[in-house]
């Protein structure tokens, strides 16, 4: 296999190096389109999260995102400023918060959703349709088994 010149072998045979590199190639573009809207990768996640999985609990949001929940605070103020999301009241538990899309929070995510298919099928135009499937495959396992140990790490052992 071919190696770019300059790029030492070993860290070339680092799949985390691989992956963080190809990962800036893919925020490219939709970094910069979310700037044109005032927003950060931290937002688009919000917004993606709300279009994929509707209304959500603060606490839930961030936990759903791997998002710090005191930052989350943050990203919300931005959004609603925006009129891209509200909080209201959980009417099961008065006591949280539950996040929704408004209308052209729906609009914006859908908007930048598609930008961020198109941009990354041209950043990834050199795999065939299923070479993209198999690296897309295995960043998820490794993504859902890293979700998994965090989970079984944070439950209580029985009995306590």
């Amino acid at each position: 296999m071919e190696q770019p010149a300059g790029r030492p072998p070993t860290l070339l045979g680092l799949p985390s190096y691989l992956a963080g590199h190809v990962s800036r190639i893919g925020h490219r573009a939709l970094v910069a389109n979310l700037a044109r809207h005032g927003l950060r990768l931290p937002h688009f996640a919000v917004l993606t999260g709300l279009h994929d999985l509707g209304p959500l609990s603060q606490h839930e949001l961030a936990d759903r995102l791997g998002l710090n929940r005191s930052h989350l605070v943050g990203y919300l103020d931005r959004l609603e400023e925006a009129g891209l999301v509200s909080r209201v009241r959980d009417p099961g538990d008065r006591r949280r918060q539950q996040v929704r899309l408004e209308p052209p929070g729906e609009r914006l995510a859908a908007e930048l959703i598609e930008g961020a298919r198109v941009g990354e099928a041209a950043d990834l135009a050199v795999l065939s349709t299923e070479e993209l499937a198999t690296l897309t495959d295995l960043l998820r396992r490794v993504l859902l088994a890293d979700d998994a140990a965090a989970d079984s790490a944070s439950v209580p052992p029985a009995g306590d």
